[in-house]
């Protein structure tokens, strides 16, 4: 793919969301990424049997096309940094460089339409904020990334009098203290479900929502074997329903959540969601887009029953009442969040597409009718020379020259001009005068000269 060519790797999502929301996004085709090409047109000649060629290419490789987003991503300040910092992996476990300033507005501009599609037109929801880091003990097995002062530690590790179980015992409080980066959104919103509950007069349902930087242990390690961390934007919405409607109001967002990422793709169907169940047996769906690699869940939704509630708020259960009907109940928690990072990745690859630009296309039908001339003239007993089969570049009269040293009487030009209307040049390298003449006359022309060459 040569550096030139011409791009939009994000075509209706781009243009809309670029742009800034002013209502739904509707419609809309692709333009096509395109590959330069020269066209190609050129005379005949006799030959016995042709070659076989390649017919031209098109599908792409989803290894190809992978990489060739990239590229473009980083051209077009999508994506910043290297290639090598730039691959699938780092991609997904969001421990690359960084989004450029056109991948920062498409984030953006994403974000401020889940926005308005889950928050700013219901009623019942309302808008959170909570703090990157949350306090709370350190349990075992944890493995949360927590925030450590460098000076404190550098201070214990060069205590010299210390001894090893004396260490072991400072750096275990030191992670009891400290606080822990956010894996998620949930614990923010769980914190201000009492708060909120007045807002609604503790009638349900009722959700919270917030968008903000979540940080999570990346899959691979560095070659040293120290864990990296890897962040990403996620939208997050928890609803609190009573148990009783809870799993209707999960399919209700299931269907909500994928027919809205459906709404603006160039192919709906690469978007699919599917039922899961986590280790406790809850239940719940996760929403999938079609990469060239395979599935990746852009969007996950949960049945977290009220377990989540009474383990933050211990004790006085009454506080956690909500309105259902007549009944006071502890609600439910249905969970939905979204990799926005993840999800914009998606839309650039639903926009995504390589084809042949015009010139190829022209390329190709003039080969065809270079092609169905050939075949015809040597039906008729015509020795044609397959001129189009050239593939060294040289100017018109260099062919000319050349056509006319061996011997060619007669040379035959396809122009663009014989795709619209089926003219062609018919060139004489006796007189070197050219005329036009419709394609469909050109056996009759050249058999009619033969004839009058014999009867000469």
């Amino acid at each position: 793919m040569r550096s030139g060519s011409a791009i939009r790797a994000c075509q209706k999502v781009c243009r809309c969301l670029l742009s800034g929301f002013g209502g739904r996004v509707d419609g809309g085709q692709p333009e096509r990424l395109t590959e330069g090409s020269s066209p190609l047109g050129g005379p005949m000649r006799s030959h016995a049997e042709l070659p076989g060629g390649n017919e031209p290419r098109e599908a792409q490789e989803s290894g190809e096309g992978s990489e060739a987003l990239v590229e473009i991503c980083q051209r077009r300040h999508f994506l910043t940094g290297t290639k090598q910092q730039i691959s699938r992996d780092s991609l997904l476990s969001g421990c690359h460089s960084g989004f450029g300033p056109l991948g920062l507005e498409l984030r953006k501009n994403l974000a401020t339409e889940w926005w308005s599609s889950v928050v700013v037109f219901r009623e019942q929801v309302f808008p959170v904020d909570a703090l990157h880091v949350e306090s709370g003990p350190s349990l075992p097995g944890d493995s949360d990334f927590r925030l450590v002062s460098a000076e404190t530690l550098r201070e214990i590790l060069q205590d010299k009098e210390l001894s090893k179980e004396q260490l072991v015992a400072f750096l275990e409080n030191l992670l009891k203290t400290s606080g822990k980066l956010r894996e998620n959104l949930l614990h923010g919103a769980l914190e201000h479900y009492v708060n909120c509950l007045d807002l609604v007069n503790k009638r349900l349902p009722y959700g919270l929502a917030q968008i903000g930087v979540c940080f999570h242990p990346a899959s691979k390690q560095t070659a040293d074997g120290v864990k990296r961390m890897g962040e990403k934007t996620e939208a997050s919405l928890v609803w609190f329903t009573s148990t009783r409607t809870a799993s209707q109001w999960l399919d209700f967002w299931l269907r909500h959540r994928l027919l809205w990422w459906r709404k603006f793709a160039v192919s709906p169907s690469n978007f699919s969601s599917s039922d899961c169940q986590d280790a406790e047996g809850r239940r719940g769906n996760k929403v999938y887009y079609n990469f060239p690699w395979g599935k990746e869940p852009i969007e996950t939704l949960w049945n977290l029953g009220d377990q989540e509630l009474l383990h933050m708020y211990p004790g006085n259960v009454s506080q956690l009442h909500g309105r259902d009907g007549r009944k006071n109940v502890v609600p439910s928690v249905l969970s939905i969040n979204g990799d926005l990072d993840l999800g914009m990745l998606a839309y650039l690859y639903d926009s995504f597409q390589l084809t042949e630009n015009s010139f190829t296309r022209k390329k190709n039908l003039h080969r065809k009718v270079c092609q169905g001339l050939f075949n015809e003239l040597l039906e008729n007993g015509i020795s044609v020379w397959p001129g189009y089969l050239e593939t060294a570049q040289s100017s018109l009269e260099q062919l000319y020259s050349k056509y006319d040293e061996m011997g060619i009487l007669f040379t035959v030009l396809i122009t663009e001009a014989t795709l619209e209307n089926g003219l062609i040049h018919l060139r004489s390298r006796d007189t070197t005068m050219k005329e036009m003449m419709h394609v469909s006359k050109v056996k009759d022309f050249l058999a009619k000269y033969i004839s009058s060459a014999k009867n000469v």
